[in-house]
C-alpha cells in the first residue's frame, strides 16, 4: 500500500495526515512533512493516523525526531491510530509522550 504525509498550517496548528504504511522507505517522506511544518512554530501538532495501517521503528524514529523537533511547549496529538500503530506506541513507550485520542482536538 502506498504511503501519503499530507500537511497543512491553520492558526497555530500544524496536522499532517498520514495514509498507507510507514516503513523505512517512506520515513523520510514523514520527516520531511514534519520538517515542513516545524517552519511555521506551530503550537500543537495534529497527526491523524485513521488511514495509517502500519508503522515499522523508522515510524518511531521521526515521532521522536518530531518531538525533539517541535521543542518542550508543542504539545503532539495522535488522533485515531488502528490497532498495530497503537500497539507499537504502547510497546515503545512513545504513548507517554504524545496525547492520543479519537478525535481533533479544539
Amino acid at each position: 500500500m502506498a504511503f501519503n504525509a499530507a500537511s497543512e498550517v491553520e492558526n497555530g496548528v500544524a496536522t499532517i495526515t498520514l495514509d498507507g504504511e510507514l516503513d523505512a522507505t517512506v520515513a523520510p517522506q514523514f520527516k520531511e512533512a514534519i520538517e515542513a511544518v516545524a517552519v511555521s512554530e506551530p503550537k500543537r501538532l495534529v497527526l491523524q493516523m485513521k488511514g495509517l495501517s502500519f508503522m515499522a521503528s523508522a515510524g518511531l524514529r521521526v515521532l521522536i525526531f518530531a518531538k525533539q523537533k517541535m521543542g518542550e511547549g508543542v504539545d503532539i496529538y495522535v488522533v485515531s491510530p488502528q490497532e498495530p500503530v497503537l500497539g507499537t506506541l504502547e510497546m515503545s513507550g512513545f504513548s507517554k509522550a504524545v496525547f492520543i485520542t479519537d478525535t481533533v482536538p479544539e
